[in-house]
């Protein structure tokens, strides 16, 4: 240690000495601590003890200055401060719920297969009850209020029960029954759970329903016209939600009474007709055929070209179908990739990504006009944000789109749409953006006897954007295919 900083040290213990202290050369020297006398030590002590503290005190004061008292803790505990995490699409993320703690007063919940399935019901009898406390009268036909088939209302993708909030009781009172609304999982306040650590339903189930599957959500729409107690119900879906009554009614179709398919996101054929000319072509070149093989029986020299041509169309054949086989194998390992690309950590922080500088927007721009969407419907959209795992739900659920399997072994639904049997109403936007209403025109040519019903000046929402006009349009549509008169009621009751 150098003579300066001693010397800087004897002035800050012993502030009234101005020199340092001189020892004689051959003369008394300092004694080890240990052999002085107590009263000695213990004047040391204290003034080392006040030389500590007295350091403590001027680093500490130094560490108020320079931060906060919490940041000087953290220093000397050697830890971080928690940093938050980002807003997704302006809702907080350091604070996620469970789906119960953000019901609604008129919020179900029951459990499907080990979901805890978010829904509301209207009930008509309720509403009626509440509009003549209000002392309102009902302009609603008495034939429709006697028509006593329940809805069942879907949602779709990105959506919630929240999209039916303006239409649920005018509904109730059309159909003269209930109406249930329901999140399917990964939207709303359904719980969000994981598929790879789900256990299977029953004994009998060898593997667990995957309840991010269109199989899950064909299979709860079913449950919940059993739990109103229902033979039938009408179909209500929007979007997406669309794909999910149609295939519920391939299901069973016994138990459906009639699709509503609002904006449907369902894929239309581009050509109807082009069946019955493939089915003529073959037909031709079979005649063409039978006249060839009775024309080559007594030549033999054709016989041998026929059986040649005919073991050669095998093996181009073989050869197809082994060109499609590795196709097919080759699409299934890249969806694998895929799927497991999204479920990592990475697929997670792009889904966060892309409903944070999406999510708002999307919901605008599917309004007509994106400038009056009300801040109440935005928030009504952005609340799931606020559930527990509601990225990591959103994830499996695209990865279960990916990989369906139950869909490979069905024919494609498009070829399939003119088997339909029950009413139909095709409702749509004329300015829907996201799908267009051309879309909805060429869906209505492929499902036969269907109706379809086009509101001017709407986007892609129109049981919000035009609600009224919606509703009039679904009373209208039930009326024509289930109303009667009230004498035919009356006559049926004698």
């Amino acid at each position: 240690m150098s003579g300066g900083v001693l010397v800087g040290f004897h002035q800050f213990c012993f502030p009234g000495r101005s020199e340092s202290p001189k020892f004689p050369d051959n003369k008394t020297h300092s004694l080890p601590l240990e052999r002085r006398c107590p009263c000695t030590r213990s004047r040391l002590d204290s003034k080392r003890g006040n030389l500590v503290s007295s350091s403590m005190i001027a680093f500490a004061s130094s560490a108020s200055v320079s931060g906060s008292g919490a940041e000087y803790s953290e220093q000397l505990l050697g830890t971080k401060p928690k940093q938050k995490k980002k807003k997704i699409a302006g809702i907080d993320q350091d604070e996620l719920l469970d789906p119960a703690l953000l019901a609604d007063p008129d919020s179900c919940f029951c459990e499907f297969k080990g979901v805890q399935i978010h829904h509301k019901i209207c009930d008509a009898e309720s509403v009626a009850q509440n509009l003549l406390q209000e002392q309102i009268v009902s302009q609603i036909p008495s034939q429709t209020k006697q028509m006593g088939l329940p809805m069942i209302l879907m949602h779709g993708f990105g959506a919630s029960v929240f999209s039916w909030h303006r239409v649920m009781k005018p509904l109730a009172q059309v159909a003269g029954a209930k109406v249930l609304a329901f999140d399917r999982p990964a939207f709303g306040l359904t719980s969000r759970v994981n598929p790879h650590e789900q256990s299977p339903s029953s004994s009998e189930d060898r593997k667990p329903l995957n309840p991010y599957s269109m199989v899950f959500s064909v299979l709860a729409t079913l449950f919940f016209i059993d739990l109103l107690s229902a033979q039938k119900a009408v179909l209500l879906g929007h979007s997406a939600g669309s794909l999910v009554a149609v295939d519920t009614y391939f299901e069973a179709p016994e138990r459906v009474a009639a699709l509503i398919l609002v904006a449907p996101a369902i894929l239309a054929p581009l050509y109807i007709r082009k069946v019955v000319k493939e089915n003529q072509s073959e037909r031709d070149t079979q005649r063409q055929e039978e006249i060839s093989n009775s024309n080559s029986h007594g030549n033999p020299f054709i016989r041998l070209g026929n059986v040649l041509s005919e073991f050669s169309k095998y093996i181009v054949q073989a050869i197809v179908r082994l060109i499609k086989g590795m196709g097919v194998m080759v699409n299934s390992l890249y969806k694998k990739a895929l799927s497991a690309i999204l479920r990592s950590s990475l697929g997670v922080m792009l889904t966060r990504m892309v409903i944070d500088k999406f999510g708002i927007a999307a919901v605008r721009n599917a309004w007509y006009d994106s400038n009056q969407v009300p801040e109440h419907v935005l928030q009504g959209y952005t609340k799931p944000l606020r559930v527990k795992g509601w990225d990591k739900a959103l994830v499996e659920f695209t990865a279960a789109m990916l990989t369906d399997s139950s869909s490979e072994s069905k024919p494609p639904l498009a070829t399939r749409l003119n088997e339909i049997s029950c009413p139909v109403l095709i409702v749509t936007g004329d300015s829907d953006r996201l799908v267009p209403s051309w879309n909805a025109e060429r869906l209505s040519r492929a499902i036969p006897g269907s109706c379809l019903e086009v509101i001017k000046n709407c986007g892609h929402l129109p049981q919000e954007e035009k609600a009224e006009e919606f509703v009039s349009i679904v009373e209208k549509f039930l009326n024509r295919v289930f109303g009667r008169s009230q004498e035919q009621y009356l006559q049926a009751a004698i």
